[in-house]
């Protein structure tokens, strides 16, 4: 079989690879957490302010910090919960502040973004619990089921999808559909591009995943579908989209449960973006790859919003 060429990509995407590689996967270690997240804290600082028009509102929602962002063609009544990554153990909303915007212009929807509580001081299911409260706190303000649209990258991907069995199994009204970036679904951590993307991913480092699960689990079964949502039964779920890089060691996190789903009859879109890495949709203020990619965004909130 001959070896397949590599995909062209912009300029752009060649030096945030290289800047990735160098300052974050090339001098990552291990720290405490609180020293990871005050990290994390000062980065709040550097991200771009929303487009002028731009309506945010933080408050308190069952004693945790939130957020609603408004863009000028939000639709009333249209609404996307939008949970962030981070492990399960770092970050806020308030990183998101430069792409949440964006998935409201995409969904022409209000974003609610949500701190829920992370690990390892309140490990699963606490983050579970806490987006189930914010999806049923959206209804209890009278937003209809067929016009909320789930939305989380990384982590808050994985934890998206497991909402959605939550949602299911739980009886509630299920959203109208869910876009899962880069989704951590398995735990376990059992995917095969684990250890054949390790060194091509230019951000994350493979051999700490399983210090992660292990942290957000505290000692739950890795195996649990509302932790780890692959080793869950999809059949009746929304429609969903999976954007994944193809070059992050947690692609096939992202291809197995689209081909999971797609197997179950759900109807589910999957797209592997070649070279890319972990979250590029997050690069959007410079990156044409990531751009094209919340065009997708806007594409599929389409055809699923009323």
């Amino acid at each position: 079989m001959k070896p397949q060429p590599r995909q062209r990509i912009s300029l752009r995407a060649h030096a945030v690879r290289l800047g990735l590689r160098l300052f974050v996967k090339r001098r990552y270690r291990r720290e405490p957490i609180e020293v990871v997240r005050q990290r994390f804290k000062r980065m709040e600082l550097l991200v771009p302010r929303p487009p002028l028009g731009t309506k945010t509102r933080n408050f308190s929602l069952n004693g945790l910090p939130a957020r609603t962002i408004t863009v000028r063609k939000a639709r009333p009544g249209t609404e996307v919960l939008f949970l962030h990554g981070g492990a399960y153990s770092v970050g806020s909303f308030r990183n998101y502040g430069h792409f949440t915007w964006r998935l409201g212009k995409a969904a022409r929807a209000r974003v609610l973004a949500l701190d829920y509580r992370m690990a390892p001081e309140h490990p699963y299911p606490a983050a579970l619990n806490d987006a189930l409260a914010a999806y049923c706190w959206l209804l209890d303000q009278g937003a209809r089921p067929d016009r909320i649209l789930l939305a989380g990258d990384s982590a808050g991907g994985g934890l998206t999808l497991a909402l959605l069995l939550k949602l299911r199994d739980e009886g509630v009204p299920l959203p109208a559909g869910a876009v899962a970036l880069s989704p951590w679904t398995d735990l376990a951590t059992t995917g095969a591009s684990l250890h054949t993307k390790a060194d091509t991913d230019p951000m994350l480092v493979a051999s700490e995943i399983p210090h992660h699960a292990a942290m957000y689990l505290g000692g739950a079964d890795p195996r649990d579908p509302y932790a780890s949502p692959l080793y869950g039964d999809p059949r009746g779920l929304p429609p969903t989209l999976i954007q994944a890089g193809g070059d992050e060691v947690l692609l096939d996190d992202g291809v197995r449960m689209a081909e999971k789903m797609q197997a179950a009859g759900c109807d589910v879109e999957l797209q592997v973006w070649p070279r890319m890495p972990h979250v590029f949709q997050l690069l959007a203020t410079v990156m044409p790859e990531a751009q094209a990619a919340v065009a997708e965004i806007a594409r599929f909130a389409r055809r699923v919003l009323p």
